[in-house]
């Protein structure tokens, strides 16, 4: 939201008594604005995503409009230039600073509003209580990333049990557990190409391997059956992110097949069913044909 610039409504300093109370809280918002400045400069740069970065530099300009306006402000009551300072330091993690930006963007918001309410002057009071409004919409974008950013921590976490990840962390597997991580894995693989097909269109290698892994899933499917084994819910989706370029896609897809093709030697190391040990050497093989496939497609990026 832009803030008018309210100093053609002044003329002379004398027009204002000086109110103590009023100039140190002025000071006060001018240097929490230019320290806000300051830190979201910082934390757009640590941001996970494009998106988040450029709507905390969005944030930045709201905080460079209110300074504007603030200085403005003190300059034409006190006839004197403020010297803004940075009174806080900027957090080194991206969590932190998410944390210490909603709470001072909730005390601003209090801040501004019990300014509003002490100063006379209505345009004055109108500057204040639309920066009040800015504050609150700021302090609801950094919860909204507060909260993502915690479930995309907790997806990190869950990611580590899942699929040829929660095979190879395992220190112990029975036959229940690597049929559910074989087809988790599976399942993920089908999803992370179907996302990629997706985003950037029909590639050839790309479609093949989604293919494949259709077939791999439902070579899996009676091994459940046979053993009696509860098959698993379909939540790969949770776990997939989205590539920012093709040799990106690419080299995703080769770690992708190499966590797989370990996950199955794993599997085989160890003692298991003559069926089962039949159909996991059957997708390890396919695998390190998808894996010589994204390989070559790398390269060619």
């Amino acid at each position: 939201m832009y803030l008018r610039n309210f100093g053609s409504n002044f003329t002379t300093p004398e027009i204002y008594q000086l109110n103590n109370e009023i100039i140190s809280n002025l000071e006060k918002a001018i240097n929490g604005e230019y320290s806000a400045i300051h830190c979201y400069e910082k934390l757009a740069q640590i941001a996970p995503t494009e998106e988040v970065k450029m709507q905390i530099l969005e944030i930045r300009e709201d905080e460079r409009r209110h300074l504007s306006a603030f200085i403005t402000t003190f300059t034409n009551i006190t006839g004197q230039q403020p010297s803004p300072q940075l009174t806080e330091d900027c957090k080194e993690t991206y969590r932190e600073g998410l944390v210490t930006s909603f709470i001072d963007e909730q005390e601003n918001v209090d801040f501004y509003l019990d300014m509003a309410d002490k100063i006379q002057d209505p345009m004055i009071k109108e500057m204040f209580k639309r920066a009040a409004a800015d504050e609150q919409n700021h302090a609801g974008w950094f919860s909204y990333f507060l909260m993502t950013n915690e479930k995309a921590t907790i997806t990190r976490q869950n990611a580590g049990n899942f699929g040829a990840k929660g095979a190879l962390n395992a220190t112990s597997l029975h036959l229940v557990q690597m049929l559910t991580y074989a087809l988790q894995d599976e399942f993920l693989a089908q999803s992370r190409y179907n996302d990629i097909l997706l985003n950037f269109g029909y590639i050839r290698t790309f479609a093949r391997i989604q293919e494949a892994e259709l077939r791999h899933i439902r070579l899996l499917l009676p091994l459940f059956d046979r053993y009696q084994v509860e098959v698993p819910e379909d939540n790969s989706k949770e776990f997939i992110t989205t590539p920012a370029t093709v040799k990106e896609a690419y080299a995703i897809g080769v770690e992708g097949e190499i966590e797989n093709i370990d996950m199955y030697n794993k599997f085989m190391s160890l003692e298991i069913p003559a069926d089962v040990r039949a159909v996991f050497t059957q997708l390890r093989d396919a695998s390190l044909n998808h894996l010589t496939a994204f390989e070559r497609g790398l390269q060619r990026k």
